[in-house]
């Protein structure tokens, strides 16, 4: 690792920036640069920020097959300047992985998964051949210098020490999340970003379709409340209602458990046994990211207060993969989660 950041100082430097990046919330803006996106019509018109559309670059000239250049803002309100089609692109997250491969194309670099030293495994077979240049939000300067990237797609990247060997790399570094963002929002930022936001609006369309048809395909769990919860060392984490899996449960029209109607996009200390009914449910779907994580879930399904939980008893609950419903997620991972959800209450 050429970066000498540890993974605590980026969560903590992550965090002590999180309000100052709530307000570039719109994350990447179109911009007016020389030359345009080949998307028709107004950006507001298809969801994204409304601050989008009066810098939108719609109506500028194509961008030239010599190589023109384009200007976004991106999630910390920085102008970028761009490639207008960029073709050596390198991922730090596996949100911006997820989306580069909805999206079609074939990033250069990548790195590791959420908690994993490998890709994310519902990936795995789209990304076999591409090198590795790090592991989350932890890259290595010289993988990816080897990369030989025209755009870096930072993620949610906080730490400017990284952020500056990034541009010195290639100045065409954006961070694509604000900590408050949803995944369709970043998605729809990283769809602009690679001069394919109509496409992306598209596919956001195609998922709204599939969550609404499958939430209304699962009989008599319709409308069911679902707990999500991740399982730490230290105990459970239940997702708050804007956090990334949550929101494709709501929607497939589900609900969450009282206890677990808040708003938000994070999720809750680790609880105590004494506070465990704070995750139950009419489904629990339950994940980890860590081998210590899953042994504290062992453990603990033999405790009195694990098996007197009204999921655990009715025998309604599920363990899915962390990687994936603990992520920040995109189109890819939504599907993964529809996917869950479906199987496991479509079939009761």
């Amino acid at each position: 690792m050429s970066t000498a950041q540890s993974p605590l100082h980026l969560v903590r430097h992550r965090a002590v920036q999180a309000l100052a990046a709530t307000g570039a919330a719109t994350l990447l803006l179109v911009g007016c640069g020389s030359s345009g996106s080949s998307d028709k019509g107004s950006s507001a018109d298809k969801g994204t920020p409304s601050t989008a559309a009066s810098s939108s670059a719609a109506g500028a000239p194509a961008a030239d097959a010599a190589g023109g250049k384009r200007t976004v803002k991106d999630a910390t309100g920085t102008a970028v300047e761009i490639p207008a089609e960029p073709k050596r692109i390198v991922t730090l997250t596996q949100e911006d992985l997820d989306a580069v491969l909805a999206l079609g194309l074939k990033p250069a670099g990548i790195t590791n998964g959420q908690g994993l030293n490998e890709p994310p495994a519902y990936l795995k077979d789209k990304v076999q051949g591409i090198p590795v240049v790090g592991n989350l939000l932890q890259p290595v300067m010289d993988k990816v210098i080897a990369a030989k990237p025209d755009l870096i797609l930072a993620g949610d990247m906080q730490d400017q020490q990284v952020l500056k060997q990034l541009r010195e790399i290639t100045p065409a570094t954006v961070v694509t999340m604000a900590p408050t963002d949803d995944w369709k929002l970043s998605f729809r930022g990283i769809g602009n970003a690679v001069n394919k936001l109509e496409q992306a609006n598209k596919v956001i369309a195609d998922y709204d379709a599939k969550a609404a048809k499958a939430g209304g395909e699962l009989g008599e769990n319709k409308g069911k409340a679902v707990s999500i919860v991740r399982w730490n060392p230290t105990g459970p984490s239940w997702m708050e209602k804007k956090q990334f899996a949550s929101g494709v449960a709501l929607d497939m029209g589900l609900t969450r458990p009282q206890a677990q109607d808040k708003d938000g996009n994070a999720h809750t200390p680790a609880l105590s046994l004494e506070k465990i009914n704070e995750i139950d449910g009419d489904w629990l779907f339950l994940s980890t990211l860590t081998d210590d994580g899953k042994a504290a879930l062992k453990d603990v399904q033999s405790k009195p207060a694990y098996q007197e939980l009204g999921a655990v008893k009715n025998n309604h609950t599920v363990t899915v993969d962390g990687s994936v419903w603990s992520t920040r997620g995109g189109p890819l991972a939504a599907d993964v989660v529809i996917g869950d959800i479906s199987k496991a209450l479509a079939a009761k």
